[in-house]
């Protein structure tokens, strides 16, 4: 049994993985921007009103795992915003938010749990292959491209950082899931259900260990360049 927390499980694809991890007999908590998630006839431990662009919430959802218990198995980063825009229609403002959710985000829940976490601990971040310079063969996308690449330096920078404390890191792309999220995204797609994409993320996380750290994966397994 792993303890995990999952951030941004309001919805969605965090939704999925918790309702999953809890069914198999994992110990989630469930960090989630409303007061309290809804989960229904599961009984899993939530924590409301973390909003992963205040320090603020983020340091009193560490006093409130702080009084729960001392450590976890897995930390997995799902929180995110996805705003369209293209050349000569960039809104710098809404730039500026995705960047504080995508990007500045995990680095600050993260950073916040060290004291949760310990050798053989691990941490997903999930972000998109839309932030990988390696992939980016169309362009447009500005702010969510942007903030998402920033995501995955994150993601790398805590590996080589975290990595010394025997803590495995992995960044995560879930796939085209049929979310509020993604409702406006452009293109015609094969969009699959947060459930398949929770199955596929959890099975990355299981599979990770210290000589997988620091790589990019594509739910369904696949690496992807940075």
């Amino acid at each position: 049994m792993n303890s995990v927390l999952v951030v941004g499980a309001d919805r969605g694809i965090a939704k999925a993985i918790c309702l999953q991890l809890h069914e198999r007999g994992d110990r989630v908590t469930a960090a989630c921007l409303a007061p309290a998630g809804d989960f229904g006839a599961a009984r899993i431990d939530t924590i409301g009103g973390v909003d992963v662009t205040s320090s603020a919430a983020v340091a009193r959802m560490a006093d409130a795992l702080r009084a729960r218990q001392g450590r976890f198995d897995w930390i997995l980063h799902v929180a995110g915003v996805l705003g369209l825009d293209e050349l000569g229609r960039i809104d710098f403002d809404d730039m500026r938010r995705q960047f504080e959710i995508n990007t500045l985000g995990p680095l600050r829940v993260i950073e916040a749990c060290l004291p949760f976490l310990a050798a053989g601990s691990k941490v997903g971040i999930v972000t998109s292959r839309v932030g990988s310079l390696g992939d980016n063969t169309s362009g447009g996308m500005y702010a969510y491209r942007v903030s998402k690449a920033g995501a995955n330096m994150v993601a790398l920078n805590l590996h080589h950082d975290l990595g010394k404390r025997g803590i495995a890191v992995v960044a995560l792309h879930p796939g085209m899931v049929a979310t509020d999220l993604t409702k406006d995204y452009p293109g015609n797609y094969k969009y699959i259900q947060p459930e398949e994409a929770a199955r596929g993320l959890i099975a990355r996380m299981d599979e990770l260990h210290a000589s997988t750290s620091g790589q990019f994966r594509h739910a369904n397994g696949e690496r992807l360049p940075w």
